[in-house]
């Protein structure tokens, strides 16, 4: 019996399909390139910053109470930022009502992060959340001009001073820090606090916490910072 002579078309197939599946089998072999992300060359301490609140001076010029408060901020590759803040707290109240006065004056602290929100880390303009921690050790003193006995005449007199305190809280922070000129910034931020743990003293009638604001379980505040990097 002869063999059929192979003709050129089958011998063409043979070979295309001999290419296809040497070319499958060296794609599948060949290994997968990855693309390497770049990577973040800048220096992971990238320098420190000092600011001042320009809000609490204000509010103690207009109101019964307010702040003088600084800061001392890290900068962890434009993405982190550690932070002390520390002022002192003045209060000065005179209740038209009840015609009790009461004033204070004593430091506070903060410590606490801002983390950096924005997708480009290293522009000098940065949008940034944060938290912290607040302290306060203070004292107050309280006072009224007393109440006469209609019936038998006499002033009692109601005084107390040096009444020993202290307040813990929490802080959620958001806010805005942008660049104006070589070193020097603007920022602004709101913060919501949160009582964490109290002792109003003996007579449970603190006002004014320094740091914190009016005394209450809850409270809202801001800042407006002049910020300079050293």
């Amino acid at each position: 019996m002869t063999r059929p002579v192979p003709t050129l078309s089958s011998i063409s197939r043979h070979l295309i399909s001999l290419l296809c599946l040497c070319g499958a089998l060296s794609a599948y072999g060949q290994p997968k390139l990855r693309v390497a992300e770049p990577v973040d060359s800048v220096a992971f301490l990238r320098g420190f910053a000092v600011s001042v609140d320009l809000v609490g001076p204000i509010q103690k010029m207009v109101s019964d109470y307010g702040q003088f408060e600084g800061a001392f901020r890290v900068n962890l590759r434009d993405k982190y930022f550690p932070i002390i803040e520390a002022g002192i707290g003045k209060a000065s109240h005179n209740d038209a009502v009840t015609k009790i006065s009461y004033s204070s004056s004593a430091p506070y602290f903060r410590v606490g992060i801002d983390f950096n929100l924005m997708k480009m880390k290293h522009d000098v303009n940065r949008i940034y959340g944060g938290v912290r921690y607040g302290f306060s050790s203070f004292k107050y003193d309280i006072s009224h001009p007393g109440v006469t006995d209609p019936k038998w005449g006499g002033t009692a007199v109601f005084e107390a001073q040096d009444v020993s305190c202290n307040y813990h809280w929490a802080e959620i922070v958001a806010g805005v820090d942008s660049k104006i000129w070589g070193p020097f910034h603007l920022g602004w931020s709101v913060r919501y606090r949160r009582r964490i743990a109290h002792d109003d003293g003996p007579l449970d009638n603190v006002w004014y916490v320094p740091g914190y604001g009016k005394a209450g379980s809850t409270r809202l505040g801001g800042t407006f910072n002049v910020i300079i990097d050293i």
